[in-house]
């Protein structure tokens, strides 16, 4: 568990938190407010791409130079791209701080893009696309989400299109990054056994350069898809199906109360209602979850299984049969406090993993310009009511404002 945290801002305008946290390892993560619905329409795929580009080589480092900095001393360095997120993060001992802030620093800020690369890399995506589409289990997830926001960038493969992914060029990556990669919309934060003035010395010593574009771009949903029921031949060996809803986004009032809804009903404990009825009582899907995407504007609770043909009507029945019990029946007191006691359960042991630990603080500066503590994050979840969880319920999860998207079995 981390036991203090800082906030501080440089003066080129980069936010920054830093967390002390016992231990040999440390972390470094960049978050940029830059994801796949950011992208202008002829730039589907785009800001994965860039992300898988900003290791292709610097004014200072070709590729092999770049992913050897950290690997060459047991770190680690990767990223990953979100709808609304580029992340990068750096894992490394101790020792290796500055080696790690000054790597990334330098992808950041003095990526080249060479061409040649770019060309590379076009093809490395497209057989990542390609290993999409052999798992329906996995795509459909990102097809789902094309469903519930249909008509808007947000519904957007992250990934792109064979097609999408050929056509995009380094003036889009340059155009889409100076968009994109600006001082409000880039933070960073540190997790390590470090104290306070070393890091804010080190990170000023290293960034203070970085001279950020100025933009005001800004993007809100407007999606204009009605709740439907799809139904695909995709499938090979058995059905998947989803069934979710539109929600509030990430500043919306509800967001706390559907967290718990939602481990409530299908999160990654094995006793969640759906489990506990759908998997063990009737022994129908081994995959089974419920999720909660929420973006700055918007987001989406679903659920997802994988199941025998014969039984995919029989799982969405008793899906929808769990989903109207929290609808219509208001938890008890001894079924609130251990859901509590479980939900703050995973976040404490989540947080008790360093890299999580930087993430997080990374994204709740770019969503919230602020970073809680567990304390005070524990002390909104104990505050829930049952009334208020019943509400959200029946506010969001209603049957005819469900999207449903169907793999069939070939």
């Amino acid at each position: 568990m981390t036991t203090k945290q800082c906030i501080f801002t440089l003066e080129n305008g980069l936010q920054c938190a830093f967390q002390a946290q016992r231990s040999s390892v440390a972390h470094v993560v960049v978050a940029v407010r830059a994801g796949a619905r950011d992208e202008l329409d002829h730039q589907q795929g785009l800001a994965h791409f860039l992300e898988h580009n900003l290791f292709k080589g610097t004014s200072k480092r070709k590729a092999y130079h770049i992913l050897s900095r950290l690997d060459d001393v047991g770190g680690e360095l990767n990223a990953y791209t979100t709808k609304e997120e580029t992340i990068i993060h750096a894992s490394f001992l101790k020792t290796d701080f500055r080696r790690a802030l000054e790597l990334l620093y330098d992808v950041l800020a003095n990526s080249t893009f060479p061409e040649k690369e770019l060309e590379k890399e076009k093809e490395v995506i497209k057989d990542e696309i390609s290993s999409y589409k052999d798992s329906p289990g996995e795509s459909i997830f990102d097809d789902f989400e094309d469903h519930i926001f249909r008509g808007d960038p947000l519904g957007r493969n992250i990934l792109g299109t064979p097609e999408s992914v050929d056509r995009l060029s380094r003036e889009d990556i340059l155009e889409f990054q100076s968009r994109t990669y600006t001082a409000d919309r880039i933070k960073l934060a540190v997790v390590g056994p470090f104290g306070s003035e070393r890091v804010e010395r080190t990170v000023a010593e290293l960034f203070a350069g970085f001279q950020f574009a100025d933009s005001n771009w800004e993007n809100t949903f407007e999606g204009d898809g009605q709740p439907d029921r799809v139904v695909e031949n995709l499938a090979q060996f058995q059905d998947h199906y989803m069934v979710g809803w539109r929600t509030c986004g990430i500043h919306g009032h509800d967001r706390r109360s559907l967290s718990l809804l939602n481990n409530i009903l299908g999160g990654p404990a094995m006793n969640s209602r759906l489990g506990l009825n759908i998997r063990e009582k009737h022994g129908i899907a081994y995959n089974i979850e419920s999720y909660l995407n929420l973006y700055s504007d918007v987001g989406m609770m679903g659920i997802y299984l994988g199941c025998d043909p014969q039984q995919t009507e029989k799982a969405a029945a008793l899906v929808a049969k769990e989903v109207a019990k929290l609808r219509d029946t208001k938890l008890g007191t001894l079924q609130m406090s251990k859901a509590k006691k479980q939900f703050l359960g995973q976040m404490a042991m989540s947080e008790d993993n360093g890299l999580n630990s930087a993430v997080g603080a990374a994204r709740a500066l770019l969503h919230f310009g602020r970073v809680n503590d567990f304390e005070t994050v524990a002390s909104k979840i104990q505050a829930i009511t049952a009334e208020q969880l019943q509400d959200v319920a029946n506010a969001y999860l209603v049957p005819n404002k469900a999207f449903e998207l169907i793999y069939k079995k070939q």
